[in-house]
């Protein structure tokens, strides 16, 4: 029986989004607008996914707020998460950690290091190379929560129970790189030397990561086959 999972498109324009998770989730995705306050009026999903966005989770704003909420209710339903950029972030907040403006802008194919065991990056390289993009950062883990990547400019990847959140960009195809990296508002070198990195070469090296969304949808089926049984496996206890 296929997953059924809510995609919470956080994205102002969320094409890009659409596009990028359906191919990699193979699960049936309802998608909900997260910026028009969309949201799933039940629980009834195997998990749900929140996706990155050009908005901070620190901004007061309804919508963040009633995402914020939503997910954290979720969460306390027993809902497996997966949060990809602001997702990381928002669910970093939402478990009760600290998100703040960095100093400089992270962008652009970087190298990332494994700093801990997590079903999310088996099979994926100890140090990696994926698209990233961002200018907040998770200054504080949520309690509890265990921190299993990061790089120098922080933390790409934590866990806390069935919630799993990463700073980078799994999910992004070469389209969507160029996209983003035109549209930010920086200097014009800045911008140039990012998209002079976006190469076929660099893309098929990031495409490791794209193993995290089979080991997410893997954790999520062991822990529905858990459930019907009655009781968790070994493989989706808290750790």
């Amino acid at each position: 029986m296929s997953l059924r999972i809510a995609l919470l498109n956080a994205a102002h324009d969320g094409e890009d989004n659409r596009r990028n998770f359906r191919r990699e989730l193979d699960a049936d995705l309802v998608e909900y607008d997260a910026t028009e306050r969309e949201l799933p009026d039940s629980f009834a999903f195997d998990a749900c996914v929140v996706t990155g966005s050009r908005a901070s989770a620190y901004w007061d704003e309804e919508w963040i707020t009633a995402l914020e909420g939503w997910v954290s209710d979720a969460i306390d339903h027993g809902l497996p998460v997966l949060g990809v950029c602001f997702g990381h972030q928002l669910l970093a907040q939402a478990l009760g950690g600290r998100v703040e403006p960095m100093d400089e802008y992270e962008i652009g194919y970087r190298t990332i290091d494994h700093t801990g065991e997590s079903p999310l990056l088996d099979g994926v390289s100890e140090s990696f190379t994926a698209f990233t993009t961002h200018s907040d950062h998770v200054a504080e883990l949520p309690p509890g929560a265990e921190r299993f990547a990061e790089n120098d400019y922080g933390v790409h990847g934590f866990r806390k129970g069935d919630v799993f959140a990463v700073q980078f960009h799994p999910e992004y195809d070469t389209e969507t790189a160029e996209s983003v990296t035109k549209g930010k508002d920086l200097p014009d070198e800045r911008i140039q030397g990012v998209l002079d990195g976006i190469t076929e070469e660099n893309y098929r090296a990031a495409c490791d990561t794209k193993r995290l969304f089979e080991n997410f949808t893997d954790y999520v089926r062991a822990r529905r086959s858990a459930d019907a049984d009655g009781q968790r496996s070994p493989a989706t206890s808290d750790d």
